[in-house]
């Protein structure tokens, strides 16, 4: 799978990051083929140096502006600022086998993950390619 994403989106993304030892989160709208926006959220979680929660109230305010008509959910991006960029026990504990689109940054690097389901019905995530534009 390949998902395109502008220079200036993933700039956004990987400044976040870089600019907060928490964990950073946030949203990824647009087409299964083209993240076209980002939605930053507070993070949430009790422990936000190593975990992520999206604030609930952007989370509801993007799946009623994509119900009315607005850009779709994609997936979320967070960040490991202590770790790589790979998916953790953490994450696969929390996803869902949705194939929602997962772009996790850490060491400087953005890598984009699909969380499918596998052979077991738990999660797996798979990396799809980042088309950067």
């Amino acid at each position: 799978m390949k998902v395109a994403i502008s220079r200036g989106l993933l700039e956004q993304i990987m400044s976040e990051a870089a600019a907060d030892r928490r964990e950073v989160c946030g949203l990824l709208l647009g087409t299964r083929e083209r993240i076209e926006a980002v939605r930053p959220a507070a993070n949430v979680a009790a422990d936000p140096e190593r975990h992520f929660e999206l604030d609930p109230v952007v989370l509801i305010a993007a799946h009623r502006a994509a119900r009315a008509g607005g850009a779709r959910i994609l997936g979320h991006y967070h960040s490991h600022p202590a770790g790589q960029a790979v998916p953790s026990r953490t994450d696969a504990a929390c996803a869902a086998p949705d194939n929602s689109l997962w772009l996790i940054v850490g060491e400087g690097m953005a890598r984009l993950w699909v969380a499918g389901a596998g052979q077991d019905g738990r999660v797996q995530f798979v990396e799809a390619l980042l088309d950067i534009m």
